[in-house]
């Protein structure tokens, strides 16, 4: 080796956005003059300038170049420690490559962008928009949502409440706005309110909107019915109020000619009708049995017992769902030991329970516009001696959009389930997980299958408390 390098200082620190700058030194130990080209390499090298990018040396002579680092401020400059290198090649011994490396910390910086869509929203009984939340920043970002405005008229349901979103992604949140008074009559009225992007030590993220809420019957409708109803009252007080007089005064003709008459004989009325006869035969009477006879199938035979109630399972759920708001969804629910099938959600809500120590031992799940979805479960096994679970024998089918996928038992003996793995047939699939005695772990994602995503932990000693999904 005829060449000495030496990096000044070894380890740096820079904000994004900004700039900092690392002396490189070398010396020729070799004895022939050589030229010495210098290329920046690894993750970094596109924010790193060389100056100057070649350097002739005699033997025993040393030379200085400078690196200077401009990461920018965006989510690809990636926080914490970034190793980088430079190559040096000789002119007169290209072999004898040598590469010097050092590490840059790029400082962790946070933007956030929120935005409605769209900013006003319709309707009479509620409204539906949707909160684009951007991580501009290099870092994680967790924050939770949350709705108000004036005079609390509005209430609001979210989904999902918590979000997690990595560098240089989005994530969309549903919310779903009710009036808490409904405008039977009269014309709309604009119903201003405020979503809230919540983060950690951070001030809160307004995003505004306006809720436009609609009469429940027009205008003219509700005129025409008011006076309909005047002209109806007006015509049935009117036809009670009118009685006919009627009089005569052929008796006091009579007697003022002084002519004797007799009293007049009484008015004839028609008769009342006569009573039922006594061989005429008496209608049967209306019992509930005989009106549930005949009601199941004509009053003989046997009565069926009426049939069981379909269970409201995943694909229930989701295919209720589609049909209301064609898309991508995924909709799940938990088998819980003791407590048995809890009702199915949708989209990143939690299945489950928090904090209550109670153990899932299956998983229902469906989707709707992703070719379907195939899923394992990671169980509890007694047996192991390495502390760890185990996988069910094999993966289930690909089960497809709208249908019903299991993992895990619901038998009196089934072991608990500790994770899972989950794919789809497009797009990406995303899941978070909680385990007893931990927290909900980081959100995990995976593309179209071959690829999947696990959730949830390989620890025998920590069963799955409950889980979120979104597509």
């Amino acid at each position: 080796m005829s060449l000495w390098t030496s990096l000044e200082p070894a380890s740096a620190t820079v904000d994004p956005g900004g700039s900092t700058r690392v002396r490189l030194r070398l010396r020729n130990t070799g004895d022939v003059v050589d030229e010495y080209r210098f290329e920046p390499v690894g993750s970094i090298a596109p924010w790193t300038a060389v100056e100057p990018q070649t350097l002739r040396l005699y033997p025993g002579t040393t030379g200085t170049v400078d690196l200077t680092f401009t990461p920018p401020r965006t989510p690809d400059a990636t926080a914490g420690p970034n190793p980088y290198a430079v190559r040096i090649t000789p002119t007169e011994h290209p072999e004898a490559v040598t590469v010097p490396e050092g590490n840059l910390t790029i400082t962790p910086f946070t933007e956030v962008r929120a935005e409605l869509v769209p900013p006003t929203v319709k309707g009479r009984f509620r409204g539906r928009p949707k909160l684009a939340v951007d991580n501009l920043g290099n870092t994680r970002l967790t924050a939770s949502i949350s709705g108000s405005d004036h005079g609390d008229q509005l209430s609001y349901d979210i989904h999902p409440g918590n979000v997690q979103i990595e560098p240089g992604r989005a994530a969309f949140v549903k919310a779903s706005l009710k009036p808490r008074k409904i405008i039977w009559f009269g014309p709309k009225e604009q119903r201003p309110y405020t979503l809230n992007v919540l983060r950690s030590g951070a001030n809160p993220l307004p995003v505004e909107g306006t809720y436009l809420q609609r009469g429940f019957l027009p205008r003219w409708l509700a005129t025409f019915l008011g006076v309909f109803m005047a002209l109806a009252i007006t015509f049935l007080m009117l036809w009670i109020a009118y009685k006919p007089q009627v009089r005569t005064s052929a008796t006091e003709q009579l007697k003022d000619a002084g002519v004797s008459t007799l009293a007049p004989s009484p008015t004839l009325t028609a008769a009342p009708p006569p009573p039922p006869s006594a061989t005429a035969p008496t209608p049967p009477a209306v019992t509930a049995e005989t009106s549930t006879a005949a009601a199941a199938g004509g009053g003989s035979g046997d009565t069926k017992p009426a049939a069981k109630p379909k269970p409201k399972t995943a694909a229930t759920a989701v295919k209720k769902l589609a049909s209301q708001d064609a898309g991508r969804h995924i909709c799940y629910r938990a088998y819980i030991e003791g407590d048995g099938w809890q009702d199915a959600v949708c989209d990143g809500a939690t299945a489950g329970t928090v904090q209550e120590g109670k153990k899932i031992l299956a998983l229902n799940i469906a989707v709707s516009g992703t070719g379907g979805s195939a899923a394992n479960a990671f169980i509890h096994d007694p047996d192991s001696t390495t502390g760890n679970g185990k996988w069910e024998p094999q993966w289930t089918a690909i089960i497809p959009d709208g249908k019903d996928n299991y993992v895990g038992s619901t038998k009196e003996d089934a072991p608990y389930m500790t994770g899972f793995a989950i794919n789809i047939g497009s797009g990406q699939v995303c899941e978070t997980a909680r385990n007893t005695g931990w927290d909900w772990g980081g959100q995990g994602c995976a593309d179209a299958r071959p690829k999947f995503v696990f959730g949830g932990t390989l620890d025998n000693s920590h069963w799955l408390e409950a889980v979120r999904f979104t597509v």
